[in-house]
């Protein structure tokens, strides 16, 4: 995610995501020039990040830490983008860099678009291979099989995937960028616009929910990580900070005992920093929050409480396994996880 360049708008002012600019795939048979290899990528994200969270997300479920290292950048940009403050000397301690700009000007010198994240950086030459949010998760499904760990789930099933497209693409359009449409609005039109679709299609989604535990089908699909990702977030910045505030989600009860199952499954809420999406959304933004003030709710007890989501039925993992526990220094910090 990047404010500068993801996150434009058009002459109106109205926003506008822009797509990505590098569009490399790393593939099972490397025919655009990056192999599958183990080791060899590391991916950078920031847990604040709704977009960068999709991969953190499929790359737990997949059990592919050992494959694709990581790196979580300081959820506060400055002019110079994504920063690696968090690491000792604050550099990246496999990439060497203390910015993710410099993996974006190995790839392209004088690059002038934003800085974005997810990306997935190539760690012998420190090249930026891709920035494809979309493409990225879909492509640790489906190419990186040979590396995914006994028991990974099949989140981009075959026989689902014209269904988990639709339902995705229209997440992607009223939800995914319809709460920064409606939150970077500059006009009361398009404003109420993004706010009436957002609404419209959270109701639609809450009603297809209603009688089946997942999105498409009876396990977890890409969809629903899709889904989850902006959802997880609503409450704590969208309600109020985007002005998305008809309702909390914490007041659609099939909408929140949904997204508080998914966080409960191992690989969901086990990738969730709500301090740094919150200091993240309310700092960096500050046209739309001049003041910078971090606000201290809402509280997060109740995303661990029961939400009888099984009696729905549903297989999570369909005929695979939970992931393990977290790896050694991906624990979320306690500031940041739900209580």
């Amino acid at each position: 995610m990047n404010t500068a360049d993801q996150e434009t708008p058009s002459e109106r002012k109205e926003f506008r995501r822009s797509g990505p600019h590098f569009a490399d795939r790393i593939t099972a048979d490397g025919r655009d020039g990056w192999p599958v290899e183990a080791g060899r990528y590391r991916l950078v994200a920031s847990r604040a990040c709704p977009w960068a969270s999709r991969a953190l997300i499929s790359r737990r479920l997949l059990g592919l830490e050992s494959a694709l290292s990581l790196a979580i950048t300081d959820p506060i940009q400055d002019e110079r983008s994504w920063r690696f403050t968090l690491d000792p000397g604050d550099r990246d301690p496999v990439l060497g860099i203390a910015f993710l700009s410099e993996a974006y000007d190995a790839r392209e010198t004088g690059y002038p678009g934003g800085v974005s994240v997810p990306a997935v950086v190539d760690v012998p030459s420190g090249v930026l291979v891709t920035n494809d949010f979309h493409r990225i998760t879909v492509d640790l499904a489906t190419e990186w099989t040979a590396l995914q760990r006994e028991g990974a789930p099949d989140l981009y099933p075959e026989e689902h995937r014209a269904e988990i497209d639709d339902v995705a693409e229209g997440i992607y359009r009223d939800v995914n960028n319809g709460v920064y449409r409606a939150g970077f609005a500059e006009h009361q039109d398009t404003y109420d616009d993004a706010y009436r679709r957002l609404f419209a299609r959270l109701d639609e989604l809450s009603e297809r929910l209603s009688t089946r535990r997942y999105l498409v089908g009876d396990t977890i699909t890409e969809a629903d990580i899709r889904l989850f990702t902006t959802l997880v977030r609503f409450d704590a910045v969208y309600h109020g900070h985007f002005k998305c505030n008809r309702n909390k989600l914490s007041e659609d009860p099939v909408l929140w005992a949904y997204v508080r199952d998914l966080f409960q499954t191992p690989g969901f809420g086990d990738t969730v920093d709500f301090d740094h999406i919150k200091r993240h959304y309310y700092r960096v933004h500050t046209n739309i929050n001049p003041t910078r003030i971090v606000p201290l709710g809402p509280a997060l007890s109740g995303w661990l409480t029961p939400h009888h989501r099984e009696e729905l039925g549903g297989r999570p993992f369909g005929d695979g396994t939970a992931p393990g526990p977290v790896p050694d220094g991906e624990v979320v910090p306690a500031e940041g996880r739900a209580v």
